[in-house]
Protein backbone atom coordinates (compact mmCIF):
# COMPACT_ATOMS: atom_id res chain seq x y z
CA UNK A 1 0.00 0.00 0.00
CA UNK A 2 1.12 3.55 -0.93
CA UNK A 3 2.56 5.70 2.09
CA UNK A 4 -0.58 7.96 3.28
CA UNK A 5 -0.25 11.66 1.55
CA UNK A 6 -1.06 15.09 2.67
CA UNK A 7 -2.77 16.76 -0.71
CA UNK A 8 -4.39 19.81 -1.05
CA UNK A 9 -6.56 21.63 -3.55
CA UNK A 10 -7.74 25.00 -4.30
CA UNK A 11 -10.45 26.88 -6.57
CA UNK A 12 -12.53 24.16 -7.38
CA UNK A 13 -15.19 26.63 -8.29
CA UNK A 14 -17.84 24.06 -8.78
CA UNK A 15 -20.55 26.26 -10.27
CA UNK A 16 -19.08 25.28 -13.30
CA UNK A 17 -20.61 22.04 -14.59
CA UNK A 18 -16.61 21.13 -15.85
CA UNK A 19 -15.41 21.75 -12.43
CA UNK A 20 -18.10 20.18 -10.37
CA UNK A 21 -17.38 16.54 -12.47
CA UNK A 22 -14.02 17.04 -11.20
CA UNK A 23 -14.33 17.53 -7.67
CA UNK A 24 -16.71 14.63 -8.01
CA UNK A 25 -14.24 12.59 -9.24
CA UNK A 26 -11.65 13.17 -6.41
CA UNK A 27 -10.07 10.33 -4.47
CA UNK A 28 -7.62 9.60 -1.45
CA UNK A 29 -4.64 7.16 -2.35
CA UNK A 30 -4.67 5.52 1.15
CA UNK A 31 -7.70 5.27 3.25
CA UNK A 32 -5.27 7.61 5.31
CA UNK A 33 -4.84 10.48 2.80
CA UNK A 34 -5.33 13.82 3.82
CA UNK A 35 -6.76 16.83 1.60
CA UNK A 36 -6.03 21.25 2.25
CA UNK A 37 -9.01 23.04 0.18
CA UNK A 38 -7.60 26.30 -0.05
CA UNK A 39 -10.84 28.45 -0.94
CA UNK A 40 -12.90 29.56 -3.64
CA UNK A 41 -15.34 26.08 -3.29
CA UNK A 42 -18.36 28.26 -4.60
CA UNK A 43 -20.41 31.09 -4.26
CA UNK A 44 -23.15 29.55 -2.85
CA UNK A 45 -23.74 27.76 0.03
CA UNK A 46 -24.85 25.15 -0.62
CA UNK A 47 -22.40 24.24 -3.51
CA UNK A 48 -19.63 24.40 -0.90
CA UNK A 49 -21.53 22.67 1.28
CA UNK A 50 -22.30 19.45 -1.05
CA UNK A 51 -18.72 19.68 -2.20
CA UNK A 52 -17.01 19.57 1.50
CA UNK A 53 -19.29 16.44 2.38
CA UNK A 54 -18.25 14.81 -0.94
CA UNK A 55 -14.31 15.57 0.04
CA UNK A 56 -15.14 14.79 3.77
CA UNK A 57 -16.61 11.50 3.27
CA UNK A 58 -13.53 10.63 1.34
CA UNK A 59 -10.17 12.01 2.78
CA UNK A 60 -9.81 10.78 6.37
CA UNK A 61 -9.68 14.62 7.32
CA UNK A 62 -10.41 17.31 5.72
CA UNK A 63 -8.66 21.29 6.03
CA UNK A 64 -10.76 24.36 4.46
CA UNK A 65 -9.52 27.76 4.33
CA UNK A 66 -12.34 30.29 3.00
CA UNK A 67 -11.52 32.04 -0.37
CA UNK A 68 -12.75 35.18 -1.23
CA UNK A 69 -15.56 33.64 -3.73
CA UNK A 70 -17.11 31.79 -0.45
CA UNK A 71 -17.47 35.18 1.25
CA UNK A 72 -19.06 36.92 -1.75
CA UNK A 73 -22.83 37.55 -0.84
CA UNK A 74 -24.65 36.46 -4.76
CA UNK A 75 -28.22 37.31 -5.57
CA UNK A 76 -29.17 33.67 -6.11
CA UNK A 77 -27.85 32.13 -2.96
CA UNK A 78 -30.51 31.13 0.25
CA UNK A 79 -28.14 32.35 2.65
CA UNK A 80 -27.47 36.02 2.36
CA UNK A 81 -25.32 36.78 5.22
CA UNK A 82 -22.55 39.35 4.74
CA UNK A 83 -19.00 39.65 5.99
CA UNK A 84 -18.50 37.97 9.45
CA UNK A 85 -21.56 36.83 9.83
CA UNK A 86 -21.20 34.97 6.59
CA UNK A 87 -17.53 33.41 7.39
CA UNK A 88 -19.28 32.09 10.90
CA UNK A 89 -21.93 30.31 9.29
CA UNK A 90 -19.58 28.82 6.62
CA UNK A 91 -17.75 27.80 9.91
CA UNK A 92 -20.23 26.13 11.42
CA UNK A 93 -21.44 24.35 8.25
CA UNK A 94 -17.72 22.99 7.97
CA UNK A 95 -17.44 21.90 11.52
CA UNK A 96 -20.79 19.83 10.92
CA UNK A 97 -19.35 17.55 8.64
CA UNK A 98 -16.31 17.54 10.40
CA UNK A 99 -13.84 19.71 8.44
CA UNK A 100 -11.20 21.75 10.04
CA UNK A 101 -11.37 25.14 9.71
CA UNK A 102 -9.58 28.37 10.69
CA UNK A 103 -11.08 28.79 13.97
CA UNK A 104 -10.56 25.42 15.02
CA UNK A 105 -7.60 23.86 17.08
CA UNK A 106 -4.62 23.20 14.09
CA UNK A 107 -4.71 19.59 13.54
CA UNK A 108 -1.46 17.57 13.60
CA UNK A 109 -0.42 15.26 10.84
CA UNK A 110 2.66 13.07 12.13
CA UNK A 111 3.72 15.98 14.18
CA UNK A 112 3.27 18.72 11.91
CA UNK A 113 0.38 21.54 12.38
CA UNK A 114 -1.34 22.49 9.52
CA UNK A 115 -2.87 25.65 10.10
CA UNK A 116 -5.86 26.86 7.51
CA UNK A 117 -5.53 30.65 7.88
CA UNK A 118 -8.15 33.36 7.05
CA UNK A 119 -6.47 36.23 6.56
CA UNK A 120 -7.97 38.37 3.77
CA UNK A 121 -5.77 41.17 1.92
CA UNK A 122 -5.29 45.06 2.66
CA UNK A 123 -4.46 46.68 -0.89
CA UNK A 124 -0.93 46.88 0.31
CA UNK A 125 0.13 45.46 -2.77
CA UNK A 126 -0.25 48.65 -4.82
CA UNK A 127 0.69 49.16 -8.17
CA UNK A 128 3.96 49.78 -8.46
CA UNK A 129 4.62 54.05 -7.94
CA UNK A 130 1.15 53.87 -5.95
CA UNK A 131 0.97 55.72 -2.55
CA UNK A 132 -2.16 54.97 -1.48
CA UNK A 133 -4.86 52.32 -1.70
CA UNK A 134 -7.60 54.63 -3.65
CA UNK A 135 -4.82 56.34 -6.14
CA UNK A 136 -3.90 52.28 -6.67
CA UNK A 137 -8.08 51.17 -7.10
CA UNK A 138 -8.48 54.21 -9.61
CA UNK A 139 -5.43 53.24 -11.71
CA UNK A 140 -6.57 49.90 -11.54
CA UNK A 141 -10.03 50.65 -12.86
CA UNK A 142 -8.69 52.81 -15.79
CA UNK A 143 -6.69 49.99 -16.75
CA UNK A 144 -9.74 48.19 -16.97
CA UNK A 145 -9.29 45.96 -13.79
CA UNK A 146 -11.71 45.60 -11.23
CA UNK A 147 -12.12 42.58 -8.54
CA UNK A 148 -15.51 41.44 -8.44
CA UNK A 149 -15.09 41.63 -4.89
CA UNK A 150 -15.50 45.36 -4.57
CA UNK A 151 -19.25 44.66 -5.29
CA UNK A 152 -19.84 41.21 -3.24
CA UNK A 153 -17.68 40.83 -0.84
CA UNK A 154 -18.90 42.89 1.96
CA UNK A 155 -16.64 43.71 4.99
CA UNK A 156 -20.01 44.09 7.28
CA UNK A 157 -19.67 45.09 10.27
CA UNK A 158 -16.09 46.27 9.58
CA UNK A 159 -15.87 49.50 8.05
CA UNK A 160 -13.62 48.22 5.18
CA UNK A 161 -11.85 44.73 3.69
CA UNK A 162 -8.59 46.05 4.91
CA UNK A 163 -9.80 46.72 8.07
CA UNK A 164 -10.79 43.62 8.13
CA UNK A 165 -7.69 42.23 6.96
CA UNK A 166 -5.95 43.96 9.83
CA UNK A 167 -8.20 42.20 12.47
CA UNK A 168 -7.52 38.72 11.36
CA UNK A 169 -4.04 39.26 10.77
CA UNK A 170 -3.83 39.92 14.09
CA UNK A 171 -6.14 37.39 15.46
CA UNK A 172 -4.23 34.85 13.31
CA UNK A 173 -0.46 35.96 14.50
CA UNK A 174 -1.55 35.32 17.65
CA UNK A 175 -2.97 32.30 17.02
CA UNK A 176 0.01 30.64 15.48
CA UNK A 177 2.62 32.08 17.78
CA UNK A 178 0.98 29.46 20.33
CA UNK A 179 2.08 26.64 18.40
CA UNK A 180 5.18 25.11 20.63
CA UNK A 181 8.59 26.08 18.64
CA UNK A 182 9.74 22.92 17.97
CA UNK A 183 6.89 22.70 15.70
CA UNK A 184 6.71 22.42 12.28
CA UNK A 185 4.34 23.94 10.09
CA UNK A 186 1.93 23.65 6.71
CA UNK A 187 0.51 27.36 6.33
CA UNK A 188 -2.68 27.40 4.50
CA UNK A 189 -4.22 30.52 2.99
CA UNK A 190 -6.51 31.70 0.22
CA UNK A 191 -3.72 34.02 -0.62
CA UNK A 192 0.38 33.50 -0.87
CA UNK A 193 1.62 35.34 2.04
CA UNK A 194 4.14 36.73 -0.16
CA UNK A 195 3.64 39.61 -2.59
CA UNK A 196 6.40 37.64 -4.95
CA UNK A 197 3.76 34.94 -6.88
CA UNK A 198 2.06 37.69 -8.13
CA UNK A 199 4.77 38.76 -10.20
CA UNK A 200 3.53 36.72 -12.90
CA UNK A 201 0.49 38.01 -13.48
CA UNK A 202 -1.08 39.13 -17.04
CA UNK A 203 -3.23 42.31 -15.04
CA UNK A 204 -0.40 43.78 -12.60
CA UNK A 205 -2.79 45.63 -11.08
CA UNK A 206 -4.93 42.98 -9.58
CA UNK A 207 -2.07 42.05 -7.09
CA UNK A 208 -3.62 44.37 -4.91
CA UNK A 209 -6.76 41.58 -4.35
CA UNK A 210 -4.00 39.15 -3.48
CA UNK A 211 -2.94 39.41 -0.15
CA UNK A 212 -1.17 41.60 2.47
CA UNK A 213 2.15 43.04 3.64
CA UNK A 214 1.83 42.03 6.55
CA UNK A 215 1.63 38.14 6.10
CA UNK A 216 5.42 38.73 4.33
CA UNK A 217 7.99 37.16 7.29
CA UNK A 218 5.22 34.22 8.42
CA UNK A 219 6.64 31.25 6.82
CA UNK A 220 9.89 31.93 8.72
CA UNK A 221 8.44 33.07 11.99
CA UNK A 222 6.38 30.05 11.96
CA UNK A 223 8.52 27.16 10.20
CA UNK A 224 6.68 26.76 7.72
CA UNK A 225 7.60 23.22 5.90
CA UNK A 226 5.22 24.41 3.12
CA UNK A 227 2.75 27.16 2.25
CA UNK A 228 -0.41 26.58 0.58
CA UNK A 229 -2.23 28.99 -1.68
CA UNK A 230 -4.30 29.21 -4.36
CA UNK A 231 -6.37 32.08 -6.11
CA UNK A 232 -4.20 32.93 -8.60
CA UNK A 233 -4.89 30.23 -10.89
CA UNK A 234 -1.51 29.63 -11.98
CA UNK A 235 -0.56 26.11 -10.21
CA UNK A 236 2.96 25.79 -9.90
CA UNK A 237 6.19 25.52 -7.55
CA UNK A 238 7.74 28.14 -6.31
CA UNK A 239 10.67 28.80 -3.16
CA UNK A 240 11.01 31.93 -1.08
CA UNK A 241 13.62 31.61 2.32
CA UNK A 242 14.26 28.02 1.71
CA UNK A 243 10.11 27.73 1.87
CA UNK A 244 8.74 25.66 -0.56
CA UNK A 245 5.04 27.65 -1.87
CA UNK A 246 2.92 25.02 -3.21
CA UNK A 247 -0.33 27.14 -5.52
CA UNK A 248 -3.14 24.32 -6.15
CA UNK A 249 -5.66 25.98 -8.21
CA UNK A 250 -7.75 23.84 -10.48
CA UNK A 251 -9.13 27.52 -11.88
CA UNK A 252 -12.00 27.82 -14.52
CA UNK A 253 -12.45 25.71 -17.35
CA UNK A 254 -11.33 28.43 -19.52
CA UNK A 255 -8.16 27.97 -17.95
CA UNK A 256 -7.29 24.63 -17.37
CA UNK A 257 -8.17 23.50 -21.09
CA UNK A 258 -5.71 25.59 -21.95
CA UNK A 259 -2.86 23.66 -19.97
CA UNK A 260 -3.38 20.04 -21.77
CA UNK A 261 -5.96 17.38 -23.52
CA UNK A 262 -8.50 15.66 -20.78
CA UNK A 263 -9.80 16.61 -17.49
CA UNK A 264 -6.71 17.72 -15.33
CA UNK A 265 -5.86 15.61 -12.00
CA UNK A 266 -5.82 19.07 -9.30
CA UNK A 267 -4.63 17.63 -6.43
CA UNK A 268 -1.29 18.16 -5.89
CA UNK A 269 0.44 15.47 -2.54
CA UNK A 270 2.21 18.33 -0.53
CA UNK A 271 3.87 16.10 2.17
CA UNK A 272 4.15 12.66 2.15
CA UNK A 273 3.87 10.90 6.15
Amino acid sequence: MSTPGLYAVSDLHVTYPENRAIAESLHPVTPDDWLIVAGDVAEQVTDIERTLALLAGRWATVIWAPGNHELWTVRDDAVQLRGEKRYRHLVEVARDLGVHTPEDPYPRWHGTAIAPLFVGYDYSWRVAGMSTKEESLRHAEAAGVVCTDEFLLHPDPHPSRDAWCAERATITEARLSAIPPDVPTVLVNHYPLVREPTDILWKPEFAQWCGTDRTADWHIRFRATVMVYGHLHIPRTTWYDGVRFEEVSLGYPREWRGRGPGLPSPIRRVLTA
